[in-house]
């Protein structure tokens, strides 16, 4: 019976990986039991160890090199990192780099240097392992890498910031890999992006013009002509200049039209008519990322990742392009080209199922591929595809109407309508849930919980329109109704065991959490939320004034607040708020809370977080409050995102059922003995100090 059990659950998961990810705008109620049987009837994944759905750290960047005959890349070595260049045609790898911070790399155009990003410095090293240049970036003038200079050999261009006075000014600069400096503009408003012609004199650029964005031409003589006014929301990202004139962008400028709405590939002609040259076919999803020939600089590749992952070639790449897709059915591809017809390309491998990307070379004349960096050491302990969870993109009819999208995660071997549901809500809110793999989530699966990722109104990846579509109903309003309806919704249709369902989230996500249980009680049982806003208009005037955002030199988000109808600015606004937060409602909490915070968040103030769970205390109400000393908004260190892990499964298990959890060891018995603040009925014996 077994036997027969897993190979119908074999078919029935064949069918599915080749048939869409997505199911259809419409109520895909038959596709929807179609894909709860298949995973229904698959074996039950084990219970896997926590640290196995940590986010991989064994590749932090790889990157082909513009003439496709080398691939470098980041590798992590305990605290840090280590530079590899592996040739295409063949022979292992050699180290460049013995131990470095960085994070990313970029190839030179000549692609004979390499510029490593840390977050407090760039550096270059050639690709024979001589050693170039190494400058700060941050401090007093704010030095940021922009992008590698298209127009040079082996040159990026940097933003700095010159104080004069009590005011500032801008400059773009150009720095060779021996740290030889050009000045190319001073400028007194902060740029965004710069486009360079062949000689490398910049020919136009994005900038903040003190309450919206605007791309300028510039002149010959240096002087600007505004070409387009940018709207909150809207965003462009300069990609290159063209020799007959045109600029090739890539964003949403609004021009009426509601296919505009979404962020596409752009062409500006020399006499500044917009011209759109790839969208997403469906019209659902924004454009995520755009590869351009490293020779040419003509758009190859458009990938859109905000539902189902889907990467189209573009002119003559499109049969290519093709090709390799359909070697990888179901998959989120990324494509990187060498330069020149016989150069191979660097494509690689991502799925929700996948922890770890997996990384080809593939060679457009054969139309082969072949696979690279698939040592042990570098996907240790990475989970198999069957023990994870598939994830389905549905959608959904809000009672206004309004159709809202989203994802859910069925682990398999359950049945889904016997298994609790959680709903996770993504930060932001201006952020989206996206196709790939979820370490949280994954998680979360694995333990027998089924998942709802809801991308509701005021989500990005699905077009302007849909971000604002709110209209500033961020409280125990439209938006939560959105992730409330998309619950009952599953629910409806035999998805989730209706008296076991809990709400999980961060930043934005965690304030979603705290809303569902103070106001939706009767159908939220168990409370989860990291960085919480607890009185959401407090917390975006306390960020525009003095967090994260405060001392920003892009200001603008005063002005994208204030067109979402979130000016905390505004008396009105911040009543509205601050009446509907959890602060103010906290004499109605009812149900089990564990909150989470970092002690330096700069995004969320933590005098915000502790004076909410003061006052839950002073009402008599148990909650438990986790800290990690000098963290910020997120944990990155592996123990506190172990504790993180393990503290919301301590949780949910108590309060919704599940596996019992993974006993936590000495490191993290000692991490949490210290830095539980506040300890409810489920942590108090974690809290005590032993006796001796």
């Amino acid at each position: 019976m077994t036997k027969f059990r897993e190979l119908c659950g074999t078919l029935a998961l064949l069918a599915l990986l080749f048939a869409p990810g997505q199911l259809p705008a419409a109520d895909s109620t038959f596709e929807l039991r179609n894909a709860i049987a298949a995973q229904r009837a698959l074996p039950r994944a084990p219970q896997l160890p926590r640290t196995a759905f940590l986010e991989s750290r064994g590749l932090a960047a790889v990157q082909l090199s513009p003439g496709g005959d080398h691939v470098a890349y980041l590798r992590e070595q305990g605290e840090s990192r280590s530079l590899f260049l592996l040739p295409v045609a063949g022979g292992k790898p050699r180290v460049l780099v013995a131990s470095t911070q960085a994070e990313q790399l970029f190839w030179s155009r000549d692609g004979r240097w390499l510029f490593l990003r840390a977050s407090k410095s760039l550096a270059s090293v050639s690709a024979d392992g001589r050693a170039g240049v190494r400058v700060p970036v941050g401090g007093a003038d704010r030095r940021q890498a922009m992008k590698v200079d298209p127009s040079q050999p082996a040159a990026v261009l940097l933003r700095e910031r010159v104080s004069i006075g009590k005011r500032e000014r801008w400059r773009v600069v150009r720095m060779d890999v021996h740290g030889k400096r050009s000045l190319l503009r001073e400028d007194p408003r902060w740029v965004h992006d710069v486009a360079l012609d062949v000689r490398g004199r910049i020919v136009a650029l994005a900038r903040f013009e003190g309450d919206h964005d605007a791309l300028h031409r510039v002149l010959p003589d240096g002087s600007l002509r505004e070409v387009l006014r940018l709207a909150p929301m809207e965003r462009l990202n300069l990609l290159a200049a063209m020799p007959d004139g045109s600029l090739l962008m890539e964003g949403n400028p609004g021009s009426g039209v509601p296919a505009d709405d979404f962020r596409r590939l752009l062409r500006l002609t020399a006499d500044d008519k917009l011209q759109t040259l790839h969208e997403d076919p469906r019209l659902e999803a924004d454009l995520d990322e755009v590869v351009l020939d490293p020779r040419t600089s003509m758009p190859l590749v458009a990938s859109y990742r905000s539902t189902a992952a889907a990467t189209y070639g573009i002119g003559d790449a499109q049969a290519l392009v093709a090709g390799i897709a359909k070697q990888f059915p179901g998959r989120d591809i990324a494509v990187q080209p060498g330069s020149g017809p016989g150069a191979q390309w660097l494509v690689s491998e991502r799925a929700a199922t996948l922890r770890d990307p997996r990384w080809h070379l593939f060679d457009p004349r054969t139309g082969k591929h072949r696979r690279i960096l698939d040592e042990a050491t570098i996907t240790a302990h990475s989970p198999r595809e069957s023990q994870l969870a598939r994830k389905l993109a549905v959608s959904y009819l809000a009672s206004d109407g309004l159709r809202v999208h989203g994802f859910v995660l069925l682990p398999p071997g359950v049945d889904p309508a016997r298994a609790p549901l959680i709903a996770q809500v993504h930060g932001g809110p201006i952020n989206h849930f996206r196709p790939g793999f979820d370490g949280v989530a994954q998680f979360l699966a694995n333990r027998g919980y089924v998942v709802f990722q809801s991308n509701f109104r005021g989500s990005t990846g699905h077009g302007r329109a849909y971000t604002f579509a709110p209209n500033g109903d961020y409280g125990n309003g439209r938006v939560q109704r959105d992730i409330v309806e998309g619950v009952r919704w599953l629910l409806a249709r035999g998805i989730g065991d209706g008296d076991r369902v809990g709400i999980v989230g961060h930043s934005f996500g965690g304030y979603s959490a705290l809303l569902g249980v103070t106001f939706q009680p009767e159908l939220f049982k168990v409370g989860v939320a990291g960085a919480p806003p607890t009185d959401l208009g407090w917390s975006m005037r306390w960020l525009v004034d003095a967090g994260e955002q405060g001392d920003l030199p892009d200001r603008s988000l005063r002005h994208t607040l204030r067109a979402l109808s979130l000016d905390a600015t505004d008396p009105a606004v911040f009543a509205r708020l601050h009446a509907q937060s959890p602060l103010a409602n906290a004499a109605r909490m009812r149900r089990p809370l564990l909150v989470m915070a970092g002690g330096a968040d700069r995004t969320v103030a933590i005098r915000e977080v502790t004076n909410y769970v003061a006052t839950l205390k002073a009402s008599g109400w148990p909650v438990t409050l986790l800290v990690e000393p000098g963290g910020g908004h997120s944990p990155l260190e592996p123990i506190p995102r172990e504790a993180y892990l393990f503290a919301m499964e301590t949780m949910l298990q108590r309060h919704l059922g599940g596996p019992v959890p993974e006993p936590a060891g000495p490191q993290l018995r000692a991490y949490l003995r210290e830095n539980l603040r506040a300890a409810g009925p489920e942590f108090r014996a974690l809290a005590k100090k032993p006796t001796r």
